[in-house]
């Protein structure tokens, strides 16, 4: 039997091994099943349900990006709120940090939201680098030591030049004074990019019935914003 033409993808719809398949008997539905020559991979060509699509994982990548929340995802793309839940924690479970550059310059600032009930806040930790103008690095926490030390100890071990925060006590304990720097306006570019970030996602706004429900999907949907890109996930 000759390859057909068609190339190999997961269900969930990242990548594979893009290899050639043949085609491979038939679904109780009756339709055309195919198999990867390479990986083994068994899948239909076209899914009934919209979540199987290959397309569906940088759709919701590219919503979360603009703000639009879980069951407006599940409208626009009709497929089920939970899965869109478990989408997202997927594609987060595939993402990774980007590399930090040595000898570079950080702001370092806190952005207060809460999870399920506002009496229960959580703290957005993030490190921005004024080179790349990027988010470099993040955590999400109570407002302790431990959750800026894992942001910190990231910062110190590329060689930090210096580091910019505000006059947060932590800080003192936590970052040399030969690397610290808490001069006035020092980390006006990580503030607007909490701006940024408060207008772009649903789940941070101050004033919205949108929340999220655990600290788990709340640092999915994070690092998604930073580091996902619908291209990754196509």
């Amino acid at each position: 039997m000759l390859p057909n033409l068609t190339l190999c993808f997961k269900r969930v719809g990242s990548l594979c091994c893009q290899a050639p398949t043949i085609k491979y008997g038939k679904s109780p539905q009756g339709k055309q099943r195919f198999r990867c020559t390479c990986c083994g991979k068994t899948y239909l060509k076209d899914y009934s349900y919209n979540a199987y699509s290959p397309d569906t994982n940088p759709a919701i990548v590219a919503l979360l990006k603009e703000g639009v929340g879980i069951l407006g995802m599940a409208r626009l793309l009709a497929i089920s709120p939970t899965t869109v839940l478990n989408r997202i924690r997927h594609i987060a479970e595939q993402i990774k940090p980007p590399p930090l550059a040595f000898g570079k310059t950080y702001e370092v600032d806190e952005l207060r939201t809460f999870v399920a009930s506002k009496r229960k806040g959580v703290w957005l930790v993030c490190a921005f680098c004024r080179e790349s103008g990027q988010v470099v690095r993040y955590n999400v926490g109570p407002r302790t030591n431990k959750t800026l030390r894992h942001v910190i100890t990231s910062l110190q071990l590329a060689a930090a030049k210096t580091i910019y925060t505000d006059r947060l006590k932590q800080y003192q304990w936590l970052i040399p004074k030969a690397l610290h720097n808490t001069k006035r306006f020092g980390t006006n570019h990580i503030e607007r990019m909490h701006l940024t970030l408060r207008t772009h996602l649903k789940r941070l706004h101050r004033r919205s019935i949108g929340y999220s429900r655990s600290v788990a999907l709340l640092s999915a949907t994070v690092k998604i914003y930073f580091w996902g890109t619908t291209l990754s996930m196509s």
